[in-house]
């Protein structure tokens, strides 16, 4: 559930990009005639606007960081108690989904209590999904740990 509510928001703020500087450009350009007929034919003008993509993404991201603080992070700490015994190893896995964990809490935070919004707070969470891929995509394949398929036979 996590993982499928941080590739929401991931689209959603790169949207949230785009829309911004189309916004942007459009405010820039006034009632200009060419500017208003390609603001018309664009994909653009079906997506919400970027101040609603971030306060949608914002929501969605508290949900996913509540379900990856349970998952990953609580129930996955006593799986590794009752497998392993004990609750956190420092395997490359581990640490990654602890890093995901930070990014994602700084995120939060500075949205919610250092005014963060725009495109700081959109590249702060385009930054946690890109660590989630790199945790998924290399860590899993190409370091070694309990977590990981590296040096298996191919």
């Amino acid at each position: 559930m996590a993982i499928g509510l941080f590739v929401i928001t991931f689209a959603m703020n790169v949207l949230q990009l785009i829309q911004a500087k189309r916004e942007k450009a459009l405010a820039e350009a006034g009632p200009s005639g060419a500017e208003r007929t390609l603001a018309r034919t664009s994909f653009l003008r079906l997506v919400p606007n970027a101040f609603s993509l971030e306060n949608w993404s914002y929501r969605l991201n508290a949900v996913a960081f509540v379900f990856w603080t349970l998952g990953p992070m609580i129930t996955g700490a006593i799986w590794a108690q009752q497998s392993w015994g004990r609750y956190w190893g420092w395997d490359t896995k581990e640490i990654w989904t602890f890093v995901i964990w930070v990014v994602y809490a700084c995120y939060l935070h500075a949205r919610a209590t250092r005014g963060w919004t725009g495109t700081r707070s959109a590249w702060l969470s385009i930054i946690g999904f890109a660590c989630i891929v790199f945790n998924y995509a290399v860590v899993n394949v190409y370091f070694p740990g309990l977590h990981s398929y590296a040096g298996l036979p191919e």
